[in-house]
């Protein structure tokens, strides 16, 4: 089930967010140790117990972790016995919500708990990413994911839809805007630094990081008990371009566009977006394909620029959009997550809060 929620079809929203402090490392922490104290920070903010959940549903990935199944050692930290409705995804966990968003649809459960979690910081990550390309014809170069955006950003340049100094710009306000964000893991004025990969600088790329994150999803008047002013989802979608870069134009994202107007997010302005860009030509592709004006603020958190704990970074963009809905700092928000390589996987989220 894909779009909007239709007529006689569950409100469902988020009621609850929580997340780690992002850091460069956290060699001191197993996965199961950086993830319980957000689980238990979540579920308090509710009252809930993990017996009154109804389903749970996690993103991460076995190659951040190096093993397989990696994702069952995690359970330890949310607790299988008594046997739990339990299901993974192996994709961020903006993908592992998608999930438990249709699985109440169904009316098979009136609460889920989502998680992800990420320790990109053992591994060389750029390398670890190569892993998402065509295995016949790209992944034997070894292009990483920096070259990679760094050729989106070119793409944009030589376009004229953007330079190096409004890059700058991009990640200047990222970063200046995570100084009122106590969990991002850069804050306040960053040099913009030496070339990386031309034409990006160390500025205009994201921060190696570890980190978690939760939410909590209800149904109908379950949400307002849970929840002052609950996120509602009026409407969630993804879409993916072609595996091949050589046939899709980098300077534009055809799938975010859809994904959002399947997502209603055209019908009604939105006063918030919270875009997972790792990369700062990629808000500057997101913000043509999902028609954001200046009158929409963009990545009050900081963003990706400021914390991207990969497998997590863009259900932290789905939280941080409810949070401030339930802070009533938001009426109506829209929130984006990517995977794979110069935005090839997106999925857009519409939350709403009740009129005030």
């Amino acid at each position: 089930m894909t779009g909007q929620a239709s007529a006689g079809v569950r409100d469902i929203a988020v009621v609850a967010f929580a997340q780690t402090d992002h850091r460069r490392t956290s060699d001191d922490l197993s996965e199961v140790e950086m993830l319980m104290p957000v689980l238990h920070e979540v579920l308090d903010r509710t009252g809930l117990k993990t017996s009154d959940i109804g389903f749970t549903c996690s993103g991460s990935s076995d190659y951040l972790a190096g093993r397989a199944f990696s994702f069952t050692l995690a359970l330890d930290g949310v607790g299988a016995w008594p046997p739990i409705s339990e299901s993974h995804v192996e994709m961020d966990g903006a993908w592992a919500l998608y999930e438990a968003w249709t699985k109440l649809l169904t009316g098979d459960a009136d609460t889920a708990l989502v998680y992800a979690y990420g320790k990109s910081s053992p591994g060389p990550l750029r390398d670890v990413l190569t892993r998402q390309l065509d295995p016949y014809y790209v992944a034997p170069l070894w292009p990483d994911s920096v070259a990679l955006a760094a050729l989106q950003a070119q793409a944009l340049i030589d376009a004229g839809d953007t330079d190096v100094a409004a890059l700058a710009a991009i990640a200047a306000r990222s970063r200046s805007d995570a100084t009122a964000n106590p969990h991002a893991q850069l804050r306040g004025p960053v040099p913009h630094g030496d070339p990386l990969v031309r034409p990006l600088r160390a500025g205009d790329c994201p921060p190696v990081g570890d980190g978690a994150a939760a939410v909590i999803l209800a149904a109908g008047e379950r949400a307002r008990e849970l929840c002052a002013r609950p996120a509602w989802i009026r409407g969630l979608d993804h879409r993916i371009e072609a595996h091949s870069l050589g046939v899709r134009d980098l300077t534009d994202s055809p799938s975010a566009r859809l994904a959002a107007e399947r997502a209603g997010a055209f019908e009604r302005p939105v006063d918030t977006a919270e875009l997972h860009a790792p990369f700062t030509s990629q808000e500057v592709v997101l913000r043509k394909a999902l028609k954001l004006g200046d009158h929409v603020r963009v990545n009050p958190s900081g963003g990706a620029l400021a914390a991207n704990p990969v497998m997590a970074a863009g259900l932290v963009r789905i939280g941080e959009a409810a949070a401030r809905i339930h802070r009533g700092e938001s009426d109506r928000a829209l929130a984006h997550a990517t995977s794979g390589p110069c935005l090839q996987h997106n999925l857009v989220a519409v939350l709403e809060g009740d009129p005030r």
